[in-house]
């Protein structure tokens, strides 16, 4: 075992060795590599720059969730998007005392309310109750998301099975 983790960093100091990185700047390697084409040495254009202001948006992730009737949801632990890159749900740690007992389920997107939120010590608003919130089924990873909506929002995702 020793003497097979010993011709690894053999080998590996070979590859690092100045005269194989002389030779792979070069492009006279043996094998298959060739020179690098000159487009791969032009610079990427410069980055996109935009400012959000400090009072435009905030972190939502460990952010508290209360009910319209200011009733404690949990927290938010995650967000769920789909493939386009488009926001689907959040993932709520929910019930439980001092993290036991809690459970993530998830709420759909469009029954977040963040009106509210100004600072950090702000919550956001859920438009569900805790009833309802509490029969909802637990996220598990892995496994089909089963999305809780506010009435008449909730939209069906498409995905292959």
């Amino acid at each position: 075992m020793r003497i097979g983790i010993l011709i690894l960093f053999l080998i590996a100091g070979l590859a690092g060795s100045p005269a194989a990185s002389a030779a792979e700047d070069t492009g006279t390697t043996q094998g298959t590599r060739t020179a690098p084409p000159d487009a791969a040495k032009e610079p990427a254009p410069p980055p996109s720059v935009t400012v959000i202001g400090a009072r435009d948006a905030h972190g939502i992730l460990g952010r508290e969730v209360r009910s319209a009737a200011n009733e404690d949801m949990g927290r938010v632990v995650d967000v769920i998007v789909d493939r386009e890159g488009n926001v689907r749900a959040a993932v709520i740690d929910f019930g439980g005392f001092l993290g036991v007992g809690s459970r993530k389920i998830v709420v759909d997107w469009g029954a977040l309310r963040f009106g509210g939120v100004a600072n950090k010590r702000d919550s956001i608003t859920l438009e569900l109750t805790k009833a309802q919130v509490s029969a909802a089924p637990e996220y598990k990873e892995d496994a089909p998301v089963i999305v809780l909506g506010a009435a008449g929002r909730l939209q069906p995702w498409d995905f292959d099975h």
